[in-house]
C-alpha cells in the first residue's frame, strides 16, 4: 500500500545528505529535506468494531436454580474456574441410588456365577428327590436307571438345560450391571454441565442470570471473552475484497483519542453477505490499544480507482499556527519561510502526505527548532534578520 517504505527511506537520506553538503555553515537552524513525490494507492475508510479475539456465552445445560456465580463484568479469570453453578442436589440424590442399584446387580452377577459352577459341578439332575435310607438309594440304584433305559427321561438334556439357565442368569446380571454403570455415566454427565467453567482465560463480559433464577436448558448465563488480544470487524465492500490479502498490514484509526495502529489482516471470510454484498474481515490489533465495543477506522486501499501522485514530508516538520498546519520552506535567500499546507493521510516510516501546499523539490526543514521563525534562525552561523 502506498509508497515502497524502503526505497523512499534511501532517497530520503540522500536527499538530506545533499542538501545539508550543498548548505555548508549557512545551513538554517534544523536538518533539511527535499520533499519527494509519492505514488499512492488511494484508500477507503471503512467503520469497524473491536471485538475480542475469542468470546464465548455460556447457556444452562439442566434445568435447575443457580447457586453460585463467580463474579460481575470485568472480573478475571483462569482456563478451569468456575464461573456459575446450578444447584444439583436432586442429580447427586439419583446418583446415590444408581449406586446401590449398581451394587444389587453385582452381586446378582456373583451369585450367578456360583450357581454356573455349582451346576458344572453337582448337577441338579443327579441329586436324589428326597427321602433317607432304603427309599433313596433305591432310586438311585434301581428307579432312574430304568427311566433312562425305557426312554422316560434323560438326565444329559436336563443336565444342559440347567446349565443353559444359569448361563442366562449370569449375562441378565452382567446386562443390568451395564445398564446401570451407562445410566451413572449420563447422569454424571449432567452433574458436569451443571457447572460451567471457563474455557479459556478472560474476563466475564456480561452476565445474564443472578443467584437464585431459575434456568432452563439453553438460557444464556454469562459472556465471556478473551481481551487480550482484540481484533476489529469490518464489513467489506466485495468490490475491496481482492486488494486484501491475509498478512497484510494496513492502518487503522482509533475512536477514542484518534490514534493511528498498524493492524494486520488476520482472517477474511469466504462468503460474501448476500443482501449487502459485503465480506466480513477482521483485523488484529497491537496489545493495550482499545478495549471490546469501541469504534474504528481501517483504511483499505481500493485499487479500482486510479493512483494519485502527493508530496510526501516527515511528520516532524509540520507545525501548527493555531489549527492551520504548515512547514518552514527554504527561500531562495536560504532562510526558512512558514507556508501553510493541507495534509493528507499519514504513512508508515514517520512520513505524511501532503494534499496541497508543497511541490516536489522544494526544501522544507524537517525538524525545526523552537526558535525557528518565518524569514529567521537562531543557527550561529546564520545573518540573524530578515
Amino acid at each position: 500500500m502506498g509508497i515502497n517504505i524502503r526505497a523512499f527511506a534511501l532517497a530520503v537520506g540522500m536527499s538530506f545528505v545533499s542538501v545539508a553538503a550543498s548548505s555548508g555553515a549557512n545551513a538554517p537552524a534544523g536538518d533539511v529535506f527535499v520533499v519527494q513525490q509519492s505514488r499512492q494507492v488511494p484508500t477507503v475508510s471503512l467503520g469497524g468494531t473491536v471485538i475480542p479475539y475469542k468470546e464465548v456465552t455460556l447457556s444452562a445445560q439442566i434445568p435447575g436454580r443457580v447457586k453460585f456465580i463467580a463474579g460481575i463484568e470485568g472480573d478475571a479469570f483462569k482456563k478451569g474456574d468456575l464461573l456459575v453453578a446450578i444447584d444439583d442436589s436432586e442429580l447427586l440424590a439419583k446418583r446415590q441410588a444408581l449406586l446401590a442399584e449398581l451394587a444389587n446387580a453385582e452381586a446378582q452377577l456373583r451369585n450367578a456365577g456360583v450357581q454356573y459352577n455349582r451346576e458344572l459341578w453337582s448337577p441338579r439332575s443327579k441329586s436324589a428327590p428326597g427321602g433317607m435310607g432304603i427309599p433313596n438309594l433305591f432310586d438311585q440304584m434301581f428307579t432312574r436307571p430304568m427311566e433312562s433305559f425305557v426312554g422316560e427321561r434323560s438326565r444329559g438334556a436336563e443336565r444342559g438345560a440347567d446349565i443353559f439357565s444359569s448361563g442366562i442368569q449370569i449375562a441378565k446380571a452382567r446386562n443390568t450391571v451395564a445398564r446401570v454403570q451407562a445410566e451413572i455415566r449420563a447422569l454424571d454427565t449432567k452433574i458436569r454441565d451443571a457447572k460451567s467453567v471457563a474455557p479459556f482465560d478472560g474476563v466475564i463480559m456480561k452476565k445474564y442470570v443472578e443467584v437464585g433464577d431459575t434456568m432452563q436448558p439453553g438460557q444464556p448465563l454469562i459472556k465471556y471473552a478473551d481481551v487480550e488480544y482484540l481484533q476489529i470487524l469490518v464489513d467489506v465492500p466485495a468490490r475491496l475484497r481482492p486488494g486484501l490479502s491475509e498478512g497484510m498490514m494496513l492502518q487503522a484509526k482509533l475512536d477514542v483519542d484518534g490514534q493511528t495502529v498498524p493492524v494486520r489482516v488476520a482472517q477474511i471470510f469466504p462468503m460474501a453477505d448476500a443482501q449487502r454484498h459485503t465480506v466480513k474481515v477482521k483485523f488484529d490489533l497491537p496489545q493495550g490499544v482499545s478495549a471490546p465495543g469501541m469504534y474504528a477506522k481501517v483504511m483499505v486501499p481500493d485499487f479500482n480507482s486510479p493512483a494519485r501522485s502527493n508530496p510526501v514530508i516527515p511528520t516532524s516538520a509540520i507545525r501548527y499556527n493555531g489549527s492551520l498546519p504548515g512547514v518552514y520552506v527554504l527561500g531562495e535567500d536560504g532562510k526558512p519561510h512558514l507556508r501553510l499546507i493541507r495534509l493528507g493521510e499519514k504513512l508508515p516510516g514517520g512520513f505524511t502526505a501532503v494534499l496541497s501546499g508543497l511541490q516536489a523539490g522544494e526544501s522544507i526543514l524537517s525538524n525545526p527548532g523552537v526558535g525557528v521563525s518565518s524569514g529567521w534562525s537562531t543557527s550561529p552561523s546564520s545573518s540573524g534578520g530578515k
